[in-house]
């Protein structure tokens, strides 16, 4: 592309969904980047607001493999599959900014996924990868959490991996005006990066590529969310950390880990338990070999702030 398309040009605009006095609202930030201006024309300091997730989706698609590092980790190949293969997210896996991640009591295996999403603005069918920007509202920080113990009864679909209530916190807001592929995409435990990749260095397939390979025969509508992948370095979580994912000029999106009881009809034995088995350990603890020293040094170093929820 000589010329880059409308929505990775400036002016950059962030527009957030969140609840003030008990009702929610639609806003655009200000310059300030400590204020939201209402689409009523009121204002209000966002640090005093209740965020919800950018977008209400009918449907959440996300990619397998995109990241080249991560393809060198999972698979020993930096392009694992010659094309994107995808699965799906319920929309009550939506979790929102300063959310809380529950961890069951039955499950060991928390991971987070750094990720930016991208979030549909019209009605998109059979559209070229070069037109896809067009049916883009905009791009969002992203946490596509995945509860590992079930990857072994749940591989092909990752229905319950990837599907459980509050497994994608999105947010804080809705980005266009920039390029997403001149951004850095970093993630964070307890305050310690744990994830790091240029965006455009890395990613194998763009996402106007992906957007233009669903709309081939899946009709994406507006609020839907297609998220783009992740890169090296996917790890479990423990009750009490705090995970953060910041994508340069997108945003920075928080999210803290809660213990959950395990559930009711697990203890009548209904279903596949969750398990621990070497292809569970393989995808939940990664390769270390393969991935930088300083990602395996800030897991595995306690918390050197207070962690925001």
């Amino acid at each position: 592309m000589s010329t880059l398309p409308a929505i990775l040009q400036g002016p950059r605009i962030e527009r957030r969904r969140v609840l003030f006095n008990g009702s929610p609202y639609w806003g655009t930030m200000e310059d300030d980047g400590e204020t939201l201006r209402l689409d009523d024309g009121r204002k209000a300091a966002i640090a005093q607001l209740q965020h919800l997730p950018p977008c209400e989706p009918t449907k959440i698609i996300g990619v397998h493999l995109s990241y080249r590092s991560r393809g060198i980790e999972t698979r020993n190949n930096p392009k694992p599959t010659e094309t994107p293969t995808y699965f799906t997210k319920p929309v009550t896996a939506l979790n929102n900014h300063r959310g809380e991640l529950v961890k069951p009591a039955d499950c060991q295996y928390l991971n987070y996924e750094g990720e930016f999403a991208v979030v549909i603005g019209r009605v998109c069918r059979n559209v070229l990868p070069d037109e896809a920007w067009d049916y883009m509202a905009g791009f969002a920080p992203a946490l596509d959490m995945g509860l590992q113990d079930f990857r072994d009864t749940d591989q092909g679909s990752m229905l319950r991996v990837k599907g459980a209530d509050g497994l994608l916190p999105i947010g804080p807001g809705i980005v266009r005006g920039v390029d997403i592929f001149a951004q850095t995409l970093r993630t964070y435990r307890n305050g310690h990066m744990v994830q790091e990749a240029n965006i455009g260095e890395e990613m194998i397939w763009g996402p106007h590529y992906m957007v233009a390979d669903i709309a081939r025969h899946i009709t994406l509508l507006p609020g839907d969310v297609i998220m783009t992948g992740t890169p090296c370095h996917s790890r479990s979580l423990d009750v009490g950390d705090t995970v953060e994912v910041e994508i340069s000029q997108l945003g920075r999106l928080g999210s803290h880990v809660v213990a959950g009881p395990s559930p009711r009809a697990g203890a009548l034995g209904v279903g596949h338990a969750p398990t621990d088995s070497a292809e569970v350990r393989r995808v939940a603890l990664g390769f270390d070999e393969r991935v930088p020293q300083r990602f395996r040094d800030a897991y595995r170093a306690p918390p050197y702030r207070t962690p925001r929820g």
